[in-house]
């Protein structure tokens, strides 16, 4: 029984995980999330902060649709949130999602996110741009690479 209601606890709160990893960028897109089960099984594993199981299965997922920006996105993510992100391979799934999908906001935010990482500041500062005019009226995904710029400029890495 309590196995029953911790999966269903871990499924309830998954779309949530799913979301912090970057909302989809149109409305075709988030008619995919809504009847994806890759995704809702991603969110499942995120919401257990399982990044090495997130990765493998959205890495799953994504090598039968490879046109996919959204698994693009959320594999890299998935790799950056892990122990030790292999950045090179992160850069290039974002690149990816993003070139199947040059308004992906969540793409953008998260490259953006990754270049920090890096100690690229410049490079994060070309995403908050891409987003601010991606969102004309301001969108969760600006928002949040725009703080975490601040943040990282308030720490003295620039």
């Amino acid at each position: 029984m309590f196995a029953i209601l911790a999966f269903l606890a871990a499924a309830w709160s998954a779309p949530v995980a799913v979301l912090a990893a970057g909302d989809p960028s149109s409305s075709e897109s988030a008619q995919t999330w809504a009847s994806d089960p890759a995704i809702d099984a991603f969110g499942v594993f995120t919401a257990k902060k399982d990044w090495a199981g997130a990765a493998a299965h959205i890495k799953a997922a994504l090598d039968k649709a490879p046109g996919n920006a959204d698994y693009h996105n959320l594999y890299a993510y998935a790799l950056r949130k892990g122990a030790r992100p292999d950045m090179k391979l992160v850069f290039r799934h974002y690149q990816e999602a993003l070139r199947i999908d040059p308004k992906h906001r969540g793409a953008h935010e998260y490259i953006g996110e990754a270049w920090l990482m890096s100690g690229n500041l410049a490079k994060a500062k070309e995403h908050l741009a891409a987003l601010d005019r991606l969102c004309r009226l301001g969108c969760e995904e600006y928002s949040t690479l725009k703080k975490a710029v601040a943040e990282y400029e308030r720490s003295g890495r620039r």
